[in-house]
């Protein structure tokens, strides 16, 4: 493996460690979900990830990290890596051979399914069933840009797909990144504590997930709703399915038009 990538996971003894080199010497974590990262601020990773429980099941070597610094493939004395956009305007674009060599670099060390995307405010909608099918993959290559974007030769070339994180823009595709990648990894098997939690939480059937309480019992003068505290479970799974449909018929009425729309089991 070249300098130009660097790995985290079970080798280091804390998820937040500087990256250390592991596909080379681990090959218990060969087959581990893999997310690899092209971007120019490789010391952002990786960041939120290396905590809670995304953290340590990277500790625990259920899913690796592989970042590749997008600097080192720049051209000439000081690594250059965008240029001034063909036909005039403003900003900068990063170089269709720089990221070229940097896609080459992961596609080398890729393996099984591992699609390569583009974080894009121009691409599809990033969603629910998007990270379903993500984390039932081998892993994921996101290339995160910069300034105006990449040359779009380098998309057509590598047949990227764009995905968007919302119908907003960042100054790079770092942070959209770690959000992409937090929602397919607590998919991973083994890492959510309770599995049953990532099938009723909000999306996963199509519906915002209903209200949720804990103690105390009472809290300003405001009580737990009876039946949650009546251990009558049937009534507690009806009151949480209206709940969950009042909230999604309320708040986005594009979920329960789809939701409306599916047929009913028999």
């Amino acid at each position: 493996m070249s300098d130009a990538s660097k790995s985290h996971g079970r080798k280091s003894i804390r998820a937040t460690l500087k990256p250390r080199e592991l596909m080379v010497d681990r090959p218990e974590l060969s087959r581990a979900w893999t997310a690899q990262i092209i971007t120019l601020f490789p010391q952002a990773f990786p960041g939120i990830l290396g905590e809670s429980l995304t953290g340590k099941a990277l500790k625990d070597g259920l899913w690796q990290l592989r970042t590749i610094d997008l600097r080192l493939f720049g051209d000439g004395k000081h690594r250059n890596v965008d240029d001034t956009p063909a036909g005039g305007g403003a900003g900068m674009v990063l170089r269709a051979d720089v990221v070229g060599r940097a896609i080459e670099q992961a596609q080398g060390t890729a393996r099984g399914r591992m699609p390569i995307l583009y974080l894009s405010p121009r691409g599809r909608r990033f969603d629910q069933p998007m990270a379903q099918a993500l984390a039932a993959c081998d892993g994921v290559t996101l290339l995160c840009g910069r300034f105006e974007g990449v040359d779009q030769r380098v998309l057509d070339h590598y047949g990227i797909e764009e995905v968007s994180l919302g119908d907003f823009v960042l100054t790079g595709g770092e942070i959209a990144a770690q959000a992409m990648l937090d929602a397919c990894i607590r998919l991973r098997p083994g890492v959510l504590g309770n599995a049953v939690s990532a099938v009723e939480e909000s999306f996963s059937n199509g519906l915002l997930e209903h209200p949720q309480y804990t103690r105390p019992a009472e809290w300003k003068g405001l009580p737990i709703p009876e039946v949650l505290t009546s251990g009558h479970h049937e009534r507690i799974t009806e009151w949480r399915q209206a709940q969950a449909e009042a909230l999604t018929r309320d708040r986005r009425p594009d979920l329960w038009a789809a939701h409306a729309a599916r047929p009913r089991k028999p």
